[in-house]
């Protein structure tokens, strides 16, 4: 071959090969923290060991007009977005994430709670909010919503999230309602009156938090004896060697989904991606790393009685727990947080 066409060639092939190689990336998109540290941990690099796909890791903070731009324009650059309960549905029915085919990820039969399956996003770990304490405080802690409302049998002042989601729930199992009649009784007006009554009975001793990372700050520097949290930064303190303690009982647990991007560029290698996630041993190697539950019911059988007396999906801890109502919240949150907004700073 003459030199000229040599060359020829050999930038052709260099060009072929950089194109393959950008070809062979995913770009996932995460909420950071110790989460997108488990994700990584679990996930991302076990599945660029196995396939040779690199994952591109985007961390952003829920924003789904950032996704509807990139579907409105036809140009998708992200892949795979870490996506919220009340966001799949209505970033389904926007047409924002493709239609999932879950023959080519996971048999459904193998996944619970039932909302893990949905039609545009597959639900990858189960959280939860429940009520946390310093052990170093309580070596006998709240053991129900109703104790968390004794400022007698407990003094001290109560961390709550600074909004109406959760806090009206565990109001009204406080006032005795059984979970699983809580949103029929806050679909009403008189229950609605009832969950706020009960919340005011409670307000003087109130501390709000709006940020995940209050709840075991507060905690440890004794500005709470009792708090609700996220149980996954209760398990991050935890590991950092504070003494604190979670009581599970009447949790309200949701789930965290993964959605393909409409229009996703790497469409087949995002679906291989969901299906290494969805594996029990990703799922398992993910519950290691942060205390929250696998979807994926293999997954339990290959965890530590330990790790997994730690995550919300354990059946003690399930028993009594409530699933937090996307639809509830859609249909009435709105008037709820006006509500809450108002009544707080009265």
């Amino acid at each position: 071959m003459r030199p000229v066409l040599k060359l020829l060639a050999a930038v052709a092939g260099t060009s072929f090969a950089a194109a393959a190689l950008a070809q062979s990336t995913l770009t996932v998109v995460n909420f950071g923290g110790a989460n997108g540290n488990a994700q990584k941990k679990a996930y991302y690099e076990p599945f660029e060991k196995a396939t040779g796909t690199k994952i591109v890791p985007v961390e952003y903070n829920g924003e789904q007009a950032k996704v509807k731009a990139m579907v409105e324009a036809k140009k998708a650059t992200w892949d795979i977005v870490e996506l919220e309960s009340p966001d799949v549905g209505r970033g389904c029915d926007e047409g924002l994430y493709e239609k999932l085919d879950y023959a080519k990820i996971v048999p459904k039969g193998e996944l619970a709670p039932k909302a893990a399956v949905t039609d545009c996003g597959v639900g990858i770990f189960v959280w939860s909010t429940a009520m946390a304490y310093n052990g170093d405080k309580f070596k006998e802690g709240p053991k129900s919503w109703a104790d968390f409302w004794d400022v007698k049998k407990f003094p001290g002042k109560r961390g709550m999230r600074k909004g109406a989601r959760y806090n009206l729930e565990f109001a009204l199992m406080a006032d005795g309602v059984k979970p699983e009649d809580v949103y029929k009784v806050l679909a009403t007006p008189a229950g609605a009156d009832r969950a706020f009554k009960k919340l005011a009975e409670l307000k003087p001793h109130i501390q709000w938090w709006e940020a995940g990372a209050q709840p075991p700050q507060f905690l440890v520097a004794g500005d709470v004896a009792l708090t609700t949290a996220y149980n996954g930064r209760i398990d991050a303190a935890q590991r950092e060697g504070k003494n604190l303690r979670i009581n599970w009982a009447n949790q309200i647990y949701d789930l965290e989904y993964y959605g393909i991007v409409k229009g996703s560029p790497n469409r087949d290698a995002a679906y291989k991606y969901l299906a290494f996630a969805l594996a029990p041993d990703a799922q398992a190697e993910y519950a290691k790393a942060i205390a929250y539950g696998p979807t994926n019911t293999k997954a339990m059988a290959k965890l530590d009685p330990k790790v997994l007396a730690g995550l919300p999906t354990a059946p003690a801890n399930m028993a009594g727990a409530l699933e937090f109502n996307i639809h509830f919240w859609a249909d009435q949150g709105e008037a709820l947080e006006k509500r809450f907004a108002s009544w707080a700073t009265q």
